[in-house]
């Protein structure tokens, strides 16, 4: 293989594995940006990408299949809000047992539904998004290997964080929502209803959670397996801290992120350093990550306080 192929196979394999950090950042980004942490991307992405493969199975249709992984996507994050806003539990705590609920309750279902506990390959007909290959630009060399080719959810990954965007700056919704998080009392003394904006919060960010688990079970592979989502929520979460909340920015270290990730599996096929190790790339980078951000804040915020710039 030549230089520029696999300059183009490994960019392809960049934005491929940015693609569900994308949408778990971008879920992550909307709960924050209404006050709130949403901790449960992981549970939320898990139960998704389970009822993806299970709902196009039974109906035989790859877009009813979408729909429900999206569904259900929403239907956990409105859990999650009815219990932390309208039932007073503590966030944290909710999330964290959304997830692990997720990740027994997955198998559990499967094993109902199919005999299996592993994965629903042998049992469910398998149905996958299509990959569009863009005219054109497909016969540019490395451009076109890199950019052309992906999975349709690839794309609607990359245009959803022009969408969130939009949606936060120019809606009178995102604004009505990013006032909620700046300020509850004062965005409630103007009428804003906080409790709606949270659940909001959740159902958007249950959308995102939908279409990030929809690919991995549906994209990415096509078949459910136990565990696949693997940590990609919790990273999701930390591009939107270190991005602190910004759409773009979350994308942009969702794809450094995706980037570790290749260099990983990059390394993995010609590298004799254990794979153990190998694997521990993106997860450690991610926390290298969290870790210098936290430190260039806390200087920034020093310099402020003894009057600096």
């Amino acid at each position: 293989m030549s230089t520029m192929d696999w300059i183009g196979n490994f960019g392809f394999s960049v934005l491929r594995l940015s693609t569900p950090l994308i949408y778990a950042g971008l879920a992550a980004v909307i709960s924050a940006k209404a006050g709130m942490m949403n901790m449960a991307l992981e549970g939320m992405m898990l139960v998704a990408a389970l009822a993806g493969v299970v709902v196009s199975g039974m109906t035989g249709n790859l877009w009813i299949g979408l729909a429900a992984a999206v569904l259900f996507g929403v239907l956990t994050g409105g859990v999650i809000a009815f219990a932390s806003i309208s039932g007073k539990t503590d966030l944290y705590l909710t999330c964290i047992a959304t997830n692990l609920a997720a990740a027994g309750g997955t198998v559990f279902v499967m094993y109902l539904l199919t005999g299996e506990k592993a994965t629903t390959s042998a049992a469910i007909k398998a149905y996958t998004i299509p990959s569009i290959t863009i005219p054109v630009l497909d016969s540019i060399p490395v451009i076109g290997p890199m950019l052309s080719g992906h999975n349709l959810l690839t794309y609607v990954a990359f245009f959803s964080i022009w969408a969130v965007w939009f949606f936060l700056k120019r809606t009178r919704l995102g604004l009505r929502l990013r006032a909620v998080g700046e300020n509850p009392t004062a965005a409630s003394s103007v009428g804003i209803s906080v409790r709606n904006i949270g659940y909001i919060s959740f159902l958007i960010s249950g959308v995102l959670c939908g279409l990030a688990g929809a690919f991995m079970s549906m994209g990415w592979v096509s078949f459910f397996m136990k565990g696949m989502i693997n940590g990609r929520g919790y990273i999701g979460l930390s591009t939107s801290n270190i991005a602190s909340a910004n759409p773009a920015g979350a994308g942009i270290v969702a794809i450094f992120f995706g980037f570790t990730d290749a260099l990983a599996t990059s390394l993995k096929s010609g590298s004799k350093f254990p794979s153990e190790f190998i694997e521990m790339i993106p997860y450690a980078s991610t926390m290298l990550a969290v870790v210098v951000i936290g430190i260039i804040r806390t200087s920034h915020a020093r310099k402020v306080a003894k009057g600096g710039h």
